[in-house]
């Protein structure tokens, strides 16, 4: 059975919960959607707008840096949620190592996966062909 987040059952089932091509004017119906599906895999508050904000943060990089499209797929795994983020765009691998490792307020390329590495369990970062994809995830408990 099919559950979607308007009919309030909680997903138990592993697997896809989720996957979604997105251009920047999805961003905001795609918080909503992640927002909704994450709440019914089970991933309380505070933890819940963390994920919300890495996925905007990562999928606006997408937008921004990596060709002006991505795809989405959230997953439930065992013990947690797992994003991932494709994008069709340049490998930006050289603004990635500084933007993870910033510590100041200047406004360094790699924000959005500085804030992301920092409000979640897991971030990786993979070439994929022309771009790139970034994973992220929070355990359930």
């Amino acid at each position: 059975m099919s559950h979607t987040p308007g009919d309030g059952t909680p997903y138990t089932a592993q697997g896809v919960l989720l996957r979604s091509p997105f251009g920047g004017g999805d961003l905001p119906r795609l918080r909503v959607l992640v927002a909704g599906h994450v709440s019914l895999a089970g991933l309380a508050e505070p933890r819940r707008t963390d994920f919300v904000t890495a996925m905007d943060a990562v999928a606006t990089n997408a937008v921004q840096h990596g060709g002006g499209r991505g795809a989405l797929l959230l997953l439930r795994r065992t013990g947690e949620l797992e994003c991932r983020i494709s994008d069709g765009g340049p490998d930006g691998t050289g603004a990635v190592g500084a933007g993870l490792a910033r510590g100041g307020e200047d406004p360094l390329p790699g924000g959005g996966l500085w804030l992301t590495r920092l409000v979640t369990d897991r971030l990786t970062i993979a070439p994929d062909g022309p771009g790139r994809t970034v994973s992220f995830a929070m355990r359930l408990a």
